[in-house]
């Protein structure tokens, strides 16, 4: 009982904080809150449990890992965003910079088919936890409301644009987050009782780590990605903004994550035989017996919302690449059916991967546009660390895009 009151009352302010208009009204929070909410958005909901099926109790240590990883790419991307953006604005970008600017155009193809993959991803995942929360776990099922959902957005995408839903977001964002803070300070009392109780211990077995499991690890990049929305939101926030703002997501992503690991590493035991992409649904149930349905229903919610923002982020780069030539009207039906092709070609644990794979390639691509420019440039204030940054964030990626592997689930 008392669980819930904390978890309800926690839940409820914070959403009426996150959701108040003063601080919708705030442009830092709003440049900060879009990149934050991707990054933790969809990996909030399964990192912990693949991790521990994989790792064990080092789970927190494989996070690290990811952050940091991240991280070094999103400094590549915050020195594209102050580098290369000004040279794409330029009225003849190909000219003197012609390599940097086809590795960059090229990025933003790669970008957009990576796009039509988390779609997939995001509404496969949001599936897979609605029938969680009916007490059901069926793979086609969750396919099926995945593929619903598709041809919806694809025939609502070419009669009348998808601005309709897009506005959604800003509130499933603020709801999200109002969860997952009351969802961490159900975790703080969880654990503080049964500290207190002189019944803290670590449950979970620890498997071997192996080259296999660094590389399942690997293909789990998609955990922390969403960073690079920033870069995309120059209609909105200046370059300085946006730079700042996504060194801001990124670290607070980072405290969320360990904050949530830390607090749930307790309960790592409790996994079993739950092999499913939702079990965290089940996890938290020890938590508050309120979290399991206010974790469904943000998940769904937040699925949602962010399958709208990746449609048309990556309708936008199409338009963009084809200069217009090509309308909205009908990239929304094609990014749908490749969405769909996508869905029913591999399992949910595949799915993870492959949007790692594929982000990781666009984070190649930038961190090479980002080598490229900052070898040119002679005078740059800390050439050689970001020479360095630049080529650990490329090894990085293309080890995710070459040699990560799905979960065994």
């Amino acid at each position: 009982m008392t669980e819930n009151v904390l978890v309800g009352f926690v839940a409820l302010v914070a959403a009426a904080v996150l959701l108040s208009s003063r601080v919708r009204g705030l442009a830092s929070w709003r440049a900060t809150v879009t990149p934050l909410a991707s990054i933790i958005g969809s990996g909030f909901l399964v990192s912990a449990p693949i991790l521990v099926r994989e790792v064990g109790n080092w789970a927190i240590l494989a996070m690290v890992g990811l952050l940091g990883a991240a991280y070094v790419i999103g400094e590549a991307i915050r020195f594209n965003i102050a580098q290369i953006e000004p040279i794409l604005k330029e009225a003849d970008p190909a000219g003197k910079h012609r390599l940097v600017v086809g590795v960059e155009r090229l990025s933003q193809a790669v970008l957009a088919f990576a796009y039509s993959i988390s779609v997939a991803y995001y509404l496969v995942l949001l599936g897979h936890f609605f029938l969680k929360g009916t007490g059901s776990e069926d793979e086609i099922l969750a396919k099926l409301i995945a593929t619903g959902i598709l041809g919806m957005l694809g025939l609502l995408g070419m009669i009348r644009g998808l601005e309709t839903v897009e506005g959604i977001e800003e509130y499933t964002v603020g709801i999200n987050l109002a969860v997952i803070i009351a969802l961490l300070a159900g975790l703080m009392l969880y654990n503080g009782k049964i500290l207190f109780a002189g019944d803290w211990q670590l449950t979970a077995a620890t498997p071997g780590i192996d080259g296999q499991t660094i590389r399942v690890v690997l293909g789990l990049l998609i955990v922390v990605q969403g960073f690079e929305t920033s870069r995309f939101m120059f209609d909105e926030f200046d370059a300085d903004m946006r730079i700042r703002t996504m060194r801001y997501a990124q670290l607070i992503a980072a405290a969320i994550y360990l904050t949530f690991f830390s607090l749930l590493t307790v309960l790592f035991g409790e996994l079993g035989s739950d092999k499913g992409v939702a079990a965290i649904v089940g996890l938290v149930a020890h938590v508050a017996p309120i979290l399991p349905l206010t974790l469904v229903l943000s998940a769904v919610a937040s699925q949602f919302s962010a399958s709208v923002a990746d449609s048309v982020g990556g309708a936008g780069l199409v338009e963009d690449i084809t200069r217009g030539r090509v309308s909205l009207h009908v990239i929304y039906p094609v990014i749908a059916a490749v969405a769909i092709a996508i869905t029913w070609s591999t399992d949910v644990f595949r799915l993870v991967t492959l949007a790692s794979q594929a982000f990781a390639l666009f984070y190649f691509l930038q961190c090479a546009v980002a080598l490229m420019r900052a070898w040119g440039m002679t005078d740059l204030h800390g050439r050689r660390s970001r020479i360095f940054l630049f080529v650990a964030g490329g090894l990085i990626s293309i080890c995710v895009t070459v040699l990560g592997i799905p979960s065994g689930g």
